[in-house]
């Protein structure tokens, strides 16, 4: 089973983005190191949740009235738009999109033409679509790779913590927090106790 078959609704993933942001935001005080980021809505409803492991593959995922897109760039697949001669968009992966959300993806910080694979959902959607894309035998696009960095739990959360961010996190303060629980001064003490509590409730409150 690949990962878009276990991804969330829109509504969920939401969620679930602003939760992995909110523990980006505690864990890690230098805005560029942070793995997950959460743009919340402006003006026009939209709001951008995106994933950079700092390693050249990112993910973007629109959040809009109309519905919901995702773009992920993993730079070594083999159907970069970089393997490719003319460094074109490997046929198949814009073609089907609604343009009311291949729209969203015209704007210079999300580099619309590298990808190697996109998602998306119009509201009446009831699952995820992708476009017909011929992938090599063997090749990978790498969306398992760049969706599976969206946990959905706390046990994977507090994981990759140790790993990436180098902290032990306490699993039931994480467990609460992805639970819903206002994160309160002392529960960020306890996840980072070098952290600057201020500046996290601030940024917190940013995030909404």
């Amino acid at each position: 089973m690949s990962m878009i078959d276990v991804l969330p609704e829109p509504k969920a993933l939401k969620e679930n983005m602003k939760t992995l942001a909110a523990l980006n935001i505690i864990c890690c005080p230098e805005e560029w190191l942070r793995y997950h980021s959460y743009i919340p809505e402006s003006d026009d409803n939209i709001s951008i949740a995106s994933i950079d492991n700092g390693s050249g593959d990112h993910l973007f995922i629109i959040f809009a009235p109309q519905g919901t897109i995702i773009k992920g760039f993993d730079h070594e697949s083999e159907v970069s738009p970089y393997v490719l001669d003319e460094h074109e968009v490997w046929p198949g992966i814009y073609e089907e999109v609604p343009a009311s959300l291949l729209s969203l993806l015209e704007d210079d910080a999300i580099a619309k033409e590298d990808v190697t694979f996109c998602l998306w959902r119009e509201n009446n959607d009831l699952i995820w679509q992708k476009g017909e894309v011929e992938i090599p035998a063997g090749a990978e696009d790498g969306s398992d790779f760049l969706l599976g960095t969206i946990f959905r739990t706390a046990e994977d959360f507090v994981e990759f913590a140790e790993g990436y961010f180098e902290l032990t996190l306490p699993l039931e303060i994480v467990a609460n927090i992805y639970e819903g629980a206002a994160i309160t001064r002392e529960m960020i003490k306890a996840l980072n106790p070098d952290g600057d509590v201020e500046k996290v409730l601030q940024e917190l409150a940013e995030l909404g």
